[in-house]
């Protein structure tokens, strides 16, 4: 039996191998006609030219082989973008051809990459969720609709950060942060408040379940470079994240089961995003599905979970750790905030639209710490000639828009945090301006930045407005460690903690929750 066993690894290894060389020997007809690149070894292709966060290598390669490059990780064909003007071509001139997802083996794990709006391939499906999405759970009427209820998600954050705070101890920021922007999407998917604080046990699992599986997502896993190892899984990588992901599943599956019963005893005329997944009928002869499957809705709810607090809670810590490293910028957003808001109230949605210098905090946080770095892969649908280039088809699409938003020939001093650059500036990151897409732009563009952008200035605004914040002893400005983990999202090495006091003492709207 282990002879045999032994025999078929070695038989497929094998066929992998030779194929890998006829693919290369039908490549070689278009060499001169790819995009520049560091040669590659035989078989592994470029994987040697990968060293640590793989968008800090792929930067440093742009830079010597130019905005376009051309890698081959395995059997994968790999193009990165690097810089303003060829991702300006791809979004306004080839946005359709690579308007498809490249899945890896994460991605697939219990059929997310099918389920998500994020992940799935362009096509009826997507364009299915996308017209939900903006009409049902994106639109400005549906979210001016919610306004409140955000306020009071964040207000009961600021309540939990205030009792952490009496304990005099350090306070991991993300986490709170990741608690609140939860309860945001819960309200808005499921009409449920509260569901988890801080002291929720689901809440724990939940979070520490989904970190486990954003870390697993983040290694390079030989499965995806070579396919026919898929069925051996030789690093473990897609057993652990479905191991991983099985609570929070779970977790989102219990309100679907709980919603599907409710609705068997009690009618009403009020519908949620849940109620609509669950009474939706598609059009058939779009290539639509007539219903959804409960398995899809789950993961639909799942993937909103994580979206919302993953990329807010990140983008937040950053924009902390950030104001803690440069004091006088903090001191900055505290007077346009005193001024703006002043002291006798907290800080509202309908102030973000004054205060000038909290929103170029948000965009110079997004410019160096974009969620994605690296965006979600695109993969070309078919042959295409790209700024002269020929590419084949299924070839995977990295944009990088970390180096896009460090890209000296677009920006002063790219490295600085510079809030004052974008201030009487029209550069936004709505997706027209192509040196700054921390949400990507085109047909794939995030779904959420409408919500993502009154999350981000809420709550950043009403965490400085209300706390004085302070780095832990033997910590300084100078020394705060900036250095990056990269996964799903661009998240700190070592997550920030520090020490608050209260700044609005006589207002105190959290205590009274």
């Amino acid at each position: 039996m282990g002879w045999t066993l032994a025999y078929t690894i070695w038989s497929c290894i094998w066929l992998g191998v030779v194929l890998l060389l006829i693919k290369e020997m039908f490549l070689l007809r278009y060499k001169k006609q790819l995009p520049p690149g560091p040669p590659g070894w035989p078989v592994i292709g470029n994987l040697f030219n990968l060293h640590g966060a793989p968008h800090h290598s792929l930067a440093s390669l742009s830079k010597k082989y130019g905005p376009v490059l051309w890698l081959r990780f395995g059997f994968v064909n790999t193009m990165v973008i690097s810089s303003a003007d060829a991702a300006m071509e791809l979004f306004k001139n080839h946005d359709l051809t690579f308007a498809d997802r490249k899945s890896n083996e994460v991605m697939r794990v219990d059929g997310f990459d099918q389920g998500l709006i994020s992940l799935c391939q362009y096509g009826p499906y997507w364009r299915m969720l996308r017209r939900i999405y903006a009409t049902e759970l994106f639109s400005s009427k549906r979210i001016k609709a919610t306004e409140t209820l955000r306020a009071n998600c964040v207000d009961k954050l600021k309540k939990w950060i205030c009792e952490e705070g009496q304990k005099k101890v350090a306070i991991e920021i993300a986490r709170f942060v990741a608690l609140g922007s939860f309860n945001v999407i819960s309200n808005a998917t499921l009409s449920k408040d509260n569901i988890i604080d801080p002291q929720s046990k689901d809440g724990t699992e939940f979070f520490g379940s989904i970190n486990r599986a954003i870390e697993l997502c983040g290694k390079p896993n030989v499965a995806d470079f070579f396919p026919f190892l898929r069925w051996l899984d030789p690093q473990g990588i897609k057993k652990n994240t479905q191991g991983a992901i099985v609570q929070p599943l779970n977790f989102a599956t219990g309100f679907l089961k709980e919603r599907i019963e409710w609705q068997k005893s009690h009618i009403t005329s009020r519908k949620d995003f849940l109620d609509l997944m669950l009474e939706f009928q598609g059009n058939e002869k779009d290539g639509e599905p007539t219903k959804l499957s409960e398995k899809n809705i789950s993961i639909l709810i799942l993937g909103l979970f994580i979206a919302s607090t993953d990329t807010t809670s990140t983008t937040i810590e950053w924009a902390m750790s950030e104001l803690l490293h440069n004091p006088n910028i903090m001191r900055n957003v505290q007077a346009e905030l005193d001024q703006v808001v002043g002291k006798s109230r907290k800080v509202e949605e309908s102030d973000i639209g004054k205060l000038q210098y909290l929103q170029a905090v948000v965009k110079e946080t997004l410019r160096l710490h974009p969620p994605v770095p690296l965006l979600v892969p695109r993969r070309a649908r078919k042959n295409t000639v790209f700024m002269g280039y020929s590419i084949p088809k299924d070839t995977q699409l990295l944009v990088n828009v970390w180096a896009i938003g460090r890209d000296p020939v677009s920006w002063d001093d790219p490295l600085s945090f510079n809030p004052e650059r974008f201030l009487n500036s029209s550069v936004d990151y709505k997706g027209q301006h192509f040196q700054f897409l921390p949400f990507g732009a085109g047909r794939r563009m995030c779904a959420g930045i409408m919500l993502a952008e009154r999350m981000l200035h809420l709550v950043l605004g009403s965490l400085i407005h209300s706390f004085e914040w302070s780095l832990e002893d033997g910590i300084t400005p100078e020394t705060i460690d900036m250095r990056e983990r990269f996964g799903i999202t661009l998240r700190k090495a070592d997550p920030l903690k520090a020490m608050l006091k209260e700044r609005m003492a006589q207002l105190n709207p959290y205590k009274q929750i």
